[in-house]
């Protein structure tokens, strides 16, 4: 049996950090050799913003057409080799005994099968970030464009994580396994399977840009400012509102940033004349909020087991993991609408919930592509819930080597048009 090291590599959408893992698999046992993580700059999350927004419904030549995208899109890749190099520097690590890195991307704009069918939009889905370009600067393989695979063959792209939390509920247990990123996302595994993955919708995506647009700092450390806000009900009301469209679709679904209104909620806010505090404290709240709503989705056929291990940053606000607490154990305020939903879903509970940070969960979603490079590599299905329903096996990913001078991977296969490639 071989044995594999990949690196994993994330670049969320919040674009914070870039989060890198070295992880050891051997059969279904896997070990982190070490991690890296490096902040981005300002700099750089202002220009991915303003891309994201400009590359919004555009087709590949469109996109590539853009001022300074190329610009933009070789900092990125740069940086993320440049900290892998860092990396390997750091801990010794000889490139030669490294399988791969497993490379996400930058997403950029997402349009799932189930936003299809509402815009009226064929599906698709983009990510940015050139596998060949990082294999040259870093002289590693790179196995990349993961989501490409799934939007072709008509599932939802996203979340990806489930099977990855299937494969630690060995050390873990079942229960729900759930990510606090910018969108959160959940799984919920039964007996060492993962039986249904979704996005619940923004997590830190509001909460990082108030705090962006409105101080010096990139995110709400140890929740300082929520800490010292209340909640805003008739706020909470409103944000509810903007985003029911996504917020009420059933499970599975994908979000991405351009679901959540973020300006309107930012105008509504300021028109409401709300305090910063409050604001934030409301924001946080609401991020725990929409993570519980959307449980309160899961089918009757699905065994509630109330063991709710969490991962991510966003878990590390304790104004955000405070009110998920309250909420999930019904101690908290929950919307006149929601009163009915809420309560048959803790009546499902077997047990007194119990939730925990995972020992995985420092750096889950890097190794999540590790993981899934290595499945790349041993030529296996990536078995998400949607294609075990569907008995439609996805292997997933493409492969880049070293050495290949021409470039032409900027872009990801599944971008807008696709259809007609």
């Amino acid at each position: 049996m071989k044995t594999y090291r990949i690196i994993g590599n994330m670049t969320g959408n919040s674009m914070d950090a870039i989060d890198l893992v070295l992880t050891e698999f051997h059969g279904g046992i896997m070990k982190d050799i070490c991690s890296y993580s490096a902040p981005y700059s300002r700099e750089m999350q202002a220009h991915m913003e303003t891309l994201r927004q400009a590359v919004f419904d555009k087709s590949p030549t469109e996109i590539l057409s853009l001022p300074k995208f190329k610009q933009i899109h070789d900092s990125y890749v740069h940086q993320i080799a440049d900290c892998i190099n860092k990396m390997c520097q750091k801990y010794q690590l000889d490139k030669k005994t490294i399988d791969a890195i497993g490379f996400h991307g930058k997403t950029l704009d997402h349009n799932p099968p189930s936003q299809a069918k509402i815009n009226g939009r064929s599906a698709y889905t983009l990510q940015i970030g050139s596998g060949q370009m990082l294999a040259n600067l870093t002289n590693i393989p790179v196995v990349y464009d993961f989501r490409s695979d799934f939007i072709m063959n008509g599932f939802e792209g996203a979340p990806l994580i489930p099977p990855h939390n299937a494969h630690i509920s060995a050390t873990e247990g079942d229960g729900c396994y759930y990510n606090g990123g910018n969108t959160s996302n959940f799984a919920w595994v039964i007996s060492g399977k993962a039986v249904i993955g979704a996005d619940a919708g923004p997590f830190n995506e509001y909460i990082d840009a108030y705090i962006r647009q409105n101080t010096s700092n990139c995110y709400d450390k140890d929740g300082q400012y929520g800490k010292v806000g209340t909640l805003d009900k008739a706020l909470l009301q409103k944000l509810y509102d903007i985003g029911s469209d996504y917020y009420e679709q059933k499970l599975p679904k994908s979000g991405d940033p351009q679901y959540y209104h973020r300006d309107i909620v930012f105008k509504t806010i300021q028109e409401a004349g709300i305090s910063f505090n409050n604001a934030v404290h409301t924001l946080e709240y609401f991020a725990a909020y929409i993570a519980v709503q959307a449980l309160t989705l899961t089918e009757k056929k699905i065994p509630i087991i109330p063991n709710f291990i969490l991962f991510g940053g966003g878990w590390k606000n304790p104004v955000v993991r405070g009110c998920f607490e309250q909420l999930i154990t019904g101690q908290a305020y929950i919307l006149p609408q929601h009163r009915k939903s809420f309560n048959s879903f803790y009546r499902r509970f077997i047990q007194k919930p119990t939730i925990r940070y995972s020992h995985f969960g420092e750096m889950m979603e890097a190794r999540l592509f590790a993981d899934l490079a290595r499945y790349k590599l041993e030529n296996k299905a990536w078995e998400i819930p949607e294609t075990i329903l569907a008995n439609h096996p996805v292997i997933c990913g493409v492969i880049a080597y070293p050495g290949k001078n021409q470039v032409s991977d900027y872009i990801n296969r599944a971008a807008k048009g696709w259809q007609r490639e």
